[in-house]
Parts: C-alpha cells; structure tokens; sequence
C-alpha cells in the first residue's frame, strides 16, 4: 500500500455513512423534544431547562440495556422495536422512585454501519421516549469494525428524571395489610432471554419463523414484543393517590425484585391465579419443564410493574391504572415475616 493510501474507510470505519445515519434519525429525535430542550441536534451536549414545582429537587437517573433480545431482532433482520425495550428498561426502574421522566441518552455500537438500520433503532428509542413524555436528548452511535459479529450491534441508555424530595418513594412506609396491585406485562419483556433461547431453538428446536397456535403468531413476533412502558398511567395515579412502594419486574422476577421495596419483617404474599399468565410462559414451563419457582425468580409471568398501596386506596388506583389503559389486578398483600426477614411467598388459590 503506497503512502497516502490508507484511510479511516479502509480501516472498517465509513464517516459518511455515520453523517447519512444522523440525518435519517434527526426527523424521528425531533419529534421527541419539548419546550425545555435548548438548541438543536449536533452539539457536544444536549441541553435542558430544569423547570416545574419543585421545592427540593432530586435527579433520579439509571442506565439499562436490551441484553440478548437482540439475537432475536438480528435473526428476524427486525430492528424498529428494541429501542423502546431499551427505553423501558431504564424509565421504568426510575418510575419507581416517583420521578417524572426528563431526559434520554441513547449510545449504538455495531461493526459495519448501515444507515438505515441505525434509524430504524433510533425510531424505536424515538417510540419509547414519546411514550414516557421525555425528549432524547442525545446519542452516541460507534462503528467498529472487528469488535462485533457483521449484522450485530448492541445498545445501552440512560435515563434522568425528577422528584421533590418528601415524595421520593422507598416502601420504607409499607406496613403488614398493605395491597400489591400488578399491571400487565406485554410478554417476555426483556429479561430471561439466554433462558427464553436455550428453551425455544436449543431444546425445542424451533425458529423465529415457527407460527406457535397458542401465541396466535410466530415465535420471533411473540418474542419481539416491546416492552411496556408505564409512564403515563403512574404520572396520573402519583397525583391522586398516596402510593408507597413500586416495584418494575425485571431481571430476577418476583424473588429478586418485590423485596427491594419491603421493610425488613415483611414478607409479600403473592395470589396464584389473580391475574392472566400470558400463553408464553406456560408453554415454557410446560415444553420445557422448568419448575414453577425458576420461572418466578427469571421472569415477570405477565406482570410488568407492581404498585403497593394502603387497603382503602385499592379501589381508586385500579379504577385511575384501568382508565389510564392498564390491564390491573389486586395480586397479593404485605404481611408478617415468620423470621424477621423479607421475602416473597407464592400461594396457591
């Protein structure tokens, strides 16, 4: 190779391909933004005004990623869905401290750049944000060649929100009686899919394209679902009802997250039966048997966030959750530890 040869493009990196990417995803970002962003696309740093009532401000802030859904967006050559997994991933775990959302990061690593692709993840991310009212306020997205599988990329995000700080929200409060409210879950979400894959295409044998009757579509759209996001239906319940501890179901299922919240002492009883198990998770369990407690401790069996309220605000904040469009159910109640611990107990109806 003679002098002056070799560039950036022959090393594995294409400038103009990431210039093109930017300029597909600048249409969807924008539709993002609110009166409080400053400035346009482009800068070293996206800018925010802080406003609102708040008298003691506190930044919430949690970073998140999509984990190894993204097989399943790459064998399906599907990528328009899982930036709102990503989105959710992060917004829902602030919810849970009561914050109203502010703002979104978003950072895409992949080895070849293809422009069209890459707007199509930030579409998705796009979808997320304007389902939790917050703008995406900026990005990174790294080309690198030799470090990723052609065809493969992976995502991660970081989500900043507010609250004043007499109404963060702990579950310090939680006493014995107090009700567990469950709201719906799209599906798998994204949590237990090395699981989700090892049962469905090691063990099973099956693919994406395989149509699954008691899913009513194939496998890859059932396991593509986006992640519910909860933003709007528990702004609206954090105004009208007193609300003591929330719970977003994510990696570790009910054994691993629902105890977060609990006082020591308290234990969470949690009704079998008191909601609908989406068709998935017991084909699952069924084909593949896996036993009732690692499907608990992996994933969420339908329900996605999980509010903790007083007994005499059970009625109104199903009533608020189902106006807001939420699927809600009563799931089980806070009572006495036998060992001065915290824990959660699966009892049958």
């Amino acid at each position: 190779m003679s002098n002056g040869s070799l560039t950036y493009a022959v090393a594995g990196v294409d400038v103009k391909e990431g210039a093109r990417a930017v300029e597909l995803m600048k249409k969807h970002v924008k539709e993002t933004f609110n009166p409080d962003v400053i400035g346009d696309l482009g800068s070293f740093g996206g800018l925010l005004r802080l406003s609102g009532q708040f008298e003691s401000p506190v930044l919430v802030a949690g970073t998140d990623g999509v984990g190894t859904k993204l097989k399943i967006a790459f064998m399906m050559d599907k990528h328009d869905t899982v930036g709102q997994d990503l989105v959710a991933m992060c917004v829902n775990d602030i919810l849970c401290q009561g914050a109203k959302p502010l703002f979104f990061l978003d950072y895409l690593a992949t080895g070849k750049l293809k422009a069209e692709d890459a707007a199509l993840l930030v579409k998705g991310i796009t979808d997320g944000c304007k389902l939790s009212n917050m703008p995406l306020l900026g990005g990174e997205t790294a080309e690198m060649p030799g470090f990723y599988a052609d065809g493969e990329y992976d995502m991660a995000g970081f989500a900043v929100g507010v609250v004043d700080e007499p109404k963060i929200i702990t579950g310090s409060g939680i006493n014995e009686g107090d009700v567990l409210i469950g709201l719906s879950s799209s599906g798998v979400h994204s949590n237990g899919y090395s699981l989700v894959r090892k049962i469905f295409f090691d063990l099973l044998g099956m693919t994406v394209e395989t149509f699954v009757p008691e899913f009513e579509s194939t496998l890859g759209e059932t396991l593509l679902t986006p992640t519910r996001i909860y933003v709007k239906a528990i702004s609206r319940l954090l105004e009208e009802v007193a609300v003591k501890g929330m719970v977003h179901m994510t990696g570790g299922g009910f054994f691993e997250n629902i105890p977060r919240i609990l006082p020591l002492g308290l234990d969470a009883h949690i009704a079998l039966g008191s909601w609908q198990v989406p068709p998935v998770f017991n084909y699952m369990a069924e084909k593949a048997g896996v036993a009732r407690d690692e499907m608990f401790g992996t994933f969420n069996m339908g329900i996605g966030y999980i509010v903790t309220v007083a007994p005499e605000d059970v009625e109104k904040t199903l009533s608020l959750l189902r106006e807001a469009g939420e699927t809600a159910s009563v799931i089980g109640s806070v009572q006495k530890g036998a060992h001065g611990e915290k824990g959660v107990i699966l009892c049958e109806s």
